[in-house]
């Protein structure tokens, strides 16, 4: 750890001594950075340095030398800058992410959960290291998520030989169970969490790289497709499977597999309970979330793996299917190419993939149909890797949610017993492309929030089990970009209705707040961090612009978008790549437009729709 991390974690949480637990965050803090990519790990360093340099040229001593009132003195004048407030906020995000985590295990040193009362259902992974250099297959199924599942298991009990390839590894329920949140955190998340949109503003968009995909840490939320979305994709993009009619088949057969029912109230949470007592006393409408967690236990820990195995993510509930009718995963395999031969009679014609294992050594699966089931962000890449990237459509029409989140502080404790992390939703206004939800952050991941630095974001720590927090998602408008060939460069300008939008959101979500009983509202704006009524929240946010929110973004769909409009669509209405035959879109980058909610009710219903499809015309 450097010198300069030490003394900057040190300032930030106002260490004083008094207690044990922030001496061993600097630990923790630098097996976290070494998750994430190298440039982002760079500038995370070169910005504690500053800092330290900042601070010897103020007060002629770095950081670790300086009294705990000197540090905080250091750190208020560089917050009293409003240029320079995102770069402290950027500093915080990964110190509070160790922190909070070293503060819950000095309360509470217990074991994350108890054993899960089961084992896994048996999946066929076999490591890549154990992979033969050549083999065949009738399909490869590149990606083991939420469209790459469905799509194994339609076509392994339609006869043919399926073999799934997956980058990341197999985790199971008890490795979930006896590890820490934060740890899993950095494993399960690709570039430990820290993938970035470029453009106005920049975004984070985590996704994560396991047997499951985004299924395994996402929070369960499992809405049908809105009958809008659906008349869209049909009458604008052609897209004759997204007849609502027929798609609800598609959708039923889904939410039988994964046990999709509504969350009952016992395991809510009091975050989620707050959400519909402030909209019910608003008459906004609101709801439980409909979840695939069947016997929830409320540990509150979906997006890092649930450790009881009650969310059924597809490694649960799919893919021991697929594995039953004859699949196989190969695991910890990086898809390099997809192999074409360009001498079929009536065009090139897909003949496999090349892959390679983490020591670099590549092996090649041999097969006249590729599924390509890799995301919204990696599809696009391995196309473009494979020379089938001539459309211009592809890696272009990136739709993602962008969302920010608000906090109300209540007279007492929120976080009092079992919860779910994705509770409850206030629809009041998703007719206007806004969607609250209420989100209670795991153990240890709870602080993002959290204004202030120094002795402030100290006391907001001490604090943190008062808080109730919400979330809002916006449907955007379609306009990122997904570049590169090895790794995804994100380019994503927030559209200005959609930024008008969060800030509406926030209002609304401060609305719910405080008819709920919060005494106040942290509202991640920088100039006014907190307002302890609805007119002072509508002052704070009279000139705010979206730069000034805590903003994130999740889901991202579209990059290989289906329609019957050659010029603008990569894929055929029926999910089958544009100039070579016999590869498969079956992910999220399939989806025409912003699908308006959590997707992964619809992207498993895309990829058995055009999968029953495949089957039938092998």
């Amino acid at each position: 750890m450097s010198r300069s991390l030490r003394g900057l974690t040190a300032a930030l949480l106002a260490d004083d001594g008094s207690e044990h637990w922030p001496t061993a965050v600097p630990h923790r803090l630098e097996s976290l950075l070494a998750t994430i990519p190298r440039p982002a790990r760079a500038g995370i360093r070169c910005a504690a340095a500053a800092v330290d340099v900042y601070a010897a040229l103020r007060t002629g001593a770095r950081l670790d030398r300086l009294t705990p009132g000197e540090r905080d003195e250091v750190l208020a004048s560089l917050a009293a800058r409003p240029a320079l407030l995102p770069v402290l906020d950027a500093l915080k995000v990964p110190v509070l992410l160790a922190g909070a985590t070293e503060r819950m295990l000095q309360r509470d040193p217990r074991p994350a959960a108890a054993p899960p009362a089961s084992d896994d259902p048996p999946l066929d992974c076999v490591s890549s290291s154990q992979w033969p250099d050549r083999s065949t297959a009738d399909a490869v199924v590149v990606g083991s998520g939420a469209g790459g599942a469905i799509a194994a298991r339609t076509l392994a009990r339609a006869g043919l030989r399926v073999v799934v390839l997956e980058e990341g590894r197999r985790h199971t329920t008890a490795d979930f169970a006896r590890r820490l949140p934060l740890d899993r955190f950095a494993e399960l998340y690709r570039d430990g969490g820290a993938t970035m949109m470029i453009g106005r503003p920049p975004v984070l968009l985590p996704t994560a790289r396991a047997v499951g995909g985004t299924t395994v840490v996402n929070a369960g939320t499992c809405y049908r497709t809105p009958h809008r979305v659906l008349a869209r994709w049909r009458d604008v993009h052609g897209v004759g499977l997204a007849d609502p009619a027929v798609f609800a088949a598609h959708l039923d057969n889904v939410e039988h597999t994964l046990g999709v029912a509504p969350q009952p109230l016992d395991v809510l949470g009091r975050n989620g309970l707050l959400a519909l007592h402030g909209a019910g006393s608003l008459g906004w409408r609101a709801t439980p979330l409909r979840r695939n967690a069947p016997g929830c236990k409320g540990s509150c820990q979906c997006v890092v793996g649930c450790p009881t195995g009650a969310k059924h993510s597809v490694q649960l509930s799919v893919l021991p299917d697929a594995c039953s009718a004859g699949a196989r995963i190969v695991t910890s395999a990086r898809a390099r190419l997809v192999l074409v031969d360009p001498d079929r009679p009536g065009g090139p014609r897909a003949a496999g993939i090349a892959a390679a294992r983490p020591d670099g050594s590549r092996f090649e699966i041999l097969s006249p149909m590729v599924v390509v089931a890799a995301g919204a962000l990696q599809s696009p890449l391995l196309l473009r890797r494979s020379g089938l990237a001539g459309h211009p459509g592809i890696g272009r029409n990136l739709a993602v949610h962008p969302a920010t989140s608000i906090a109300g502080r209540f007279p007492d404790t929120v976080h009092d017993g079992p919860a779910v992390l994705q509770s409850a939703a206030v629809e009041e206004l998703h007719d206007d492309g806004i969607l609250i939800e209420a989100t209670a952050p795991p153990p240890g991941m709870s602080s993002f929030v959290l204004p202030g630095v120094g002795r402030q974001l100290r006391a907001g720590l001490e604090e943190g089990e008062r808080l109730a927090t919400l979330g809002a998602m916006i449907a955007d408008r379609p306009g990122g970009r997904v570049l590169g060939t090895r790794r995804p460069v994100l380019r994503y300008d927030l559209d200005p209705v959609d930024g008008a939008s969060l800030v509406r959101a926030v209002a609304a979500m401060g609305a719910v707040l405080f008819a709920a009983g919060a005494e106040e509202v942290l509202t991640g704006v920088p100039h006014t961090p907190t307002v302890r009524s609805t007119d002072e929240l509508h002052r704070a946010l009279s000139n705010v612009t979206p730069r000034q929110l805590h903003l994130s973004a999740f889901h991202p769909t579209g990059t290989i978008a289906m329609g019957t409009n050659d010029q603008k669509a990569p894929a055929d209405p029926r999910g089958w790549l544009r100039g070579v035959r016999g590869v498969l879109v079956a992910d999220g980058s399939a989806l025409p437009s912003c699908p308006e909610v959590n997707p992964q009710l619809t992207i498993m219903a895309v990829a058995l729709a055009v999968s029953c499809a495949a089957a039938g015309s092998v």
